[in-house]
């Protein structure tokens, strides 16, 4: 079985296992099949959000399931996983619909929104909008050694020090993820997530699987 194949069984799966009657599991399987355009039908669930960031959220929750935080990194053994947005949300309603009622690894998933990068705290993946372009060094620089998992959709992110960048490729959403800046946050993103994107930096030697 090929990497594709098993991580979208494991999407599936868990999804299947959560929420057997709701859309999540439609881009769960567009994510992790390559991250094409989502159909009309997901529109009509979500007529808040654009097709684009329907598949955004869903990677968001994805990136989530396949990165291992350290133990250092949350409160208590069964304290929520925190996504949090800083600046302002291009999502609409579709992130809290991927993520409602869901849990990861027996932690519940959360939303916060940040408008400065000061006020981050608790967080475990932020997600840096377009709207904080002009503050992406100082925001980078202010989170650098924590173990966030830092994701955007702005160029030169990656380069910059961020972990995961979104980016459109033949009208397709795709993603790539810098695997030495996730080591320096202490991550472990696992071999599944790193073979769908594309590798900024030195190609990881051995990853989780």
């Amino acid at each position: 079985m090929n990497t594709s194949i098993q991580l979208i069984s494991t999407a599936a799966s868990r999804a299947r296992q959560r929420t057997p009657q709701r859309i999540v599991l439609i881009p769960l399987l567009v994510a992790a099949v390559g991250l094409a355009n989502l159909t009309g039908v997901m529109a009509r669930e979500n007529p808040g959000s654009s097709k684009e960031y329907q598949v955004k959220a869903a990677c968001l929750f994805n990136f989530a399931m396949f990165v291992e935080w350290p133990a250092s990194a949350f409160v208590e053994t069964n304290s929520p996983l925190c996504i949090g947005i800083l600046g302002t949300s291009p999502f609409g309603n579709a992130l809290a619909q991927v993520v409602e009622g869901e849990c990861i690894k027996g932690r519940k998933l959360e939303i916060k929104a940040y408008s400065r990068i000061e006020d981050v705290k608790g967080c475990h993946l932020l997600f840096v909008s377009r709207s904080e372009k002009s503050q992406m060094a100082r925001i980078l620089s202010s989170v650098a050694g924590s173990s966030l998992l830092t994701v955007s959709e702005i160029d030169g992110f990656c380069a910059s020090g961020g972990i995961i960048n979104f980016f459109l490729q033949e009208n397709k959403v795709r993603f790539e993820i810098k695997p030495g800046a996730a080591r320096q946050a202490g991550l472990r993103i696992s071999a599944q997530l790193l073979h769908l994107s594309r590798i900024v930096g030195e190609v990881p030697a051995k990853e989780t699987p």
